[in-house]
């Protein structure tokens, strides 16, 4: 693995890898808003809030996208990054509290490595909390 350096300062990666199993879930932290917008393709798509990708909501952007090993089990990930958002305050402001926007997309990764070891919440907030402007790739 080699290191790279976001040239966006508002930008932080994070991993959460488990080698022997062969799965994993990276999230991608902004520091201000961004909009975001995405396009779900395939018979069996596996995401979580990508409706939220539309410029026709309400919501503005989204404060973390979550890539995912593990199949469909794998967007627990989301759980987790949503999570450690809502403690450090960050999320779309509401009358009753904040409400992080999480958009999360996984593939099917059961078949490689050991299928009953996947991304769980856990994972997603070790991640989120790892996050940095200095990741591997």
């Amino acid at each position: 693995m080699t290191a790279a350096s976001s040239p966006f300062d508002w930008l932080r990666v994070g991993h959460w890898t488990d080698v022997e199993a062969r799965t994993g879930c990276t999230v991608l932290r902004f520091d201000t808003d961004v909009v975001a917008s995405g396009e779900v393709r395939g018979g069996a798509p596996g995401t979580r809030e990508c409706a939220m990708l539309d410029p026709r909501r309400t919501v503005p952007g989204v404060h973390a996208v979550v890539l995912t090993g593990g199949s469909a089990f794998g967007l627990a990930a989301c759980d987790g990054v949503m999570g450690e958002l809502e403690a450090e305050g960050i999320g779309y402001e509401t009358k009753f509290g904040v409400v992080p926007i999480v958009a999360g997309m996984c593939l099917y990764d059961l078949g490689v490595g050991e299928s009953s070891v996947r991304p769980t919440a856990a994972a997603g907030a070790e991640a989120a909390r790892t996050a940095s402007t200095q990741f591997e790739l």
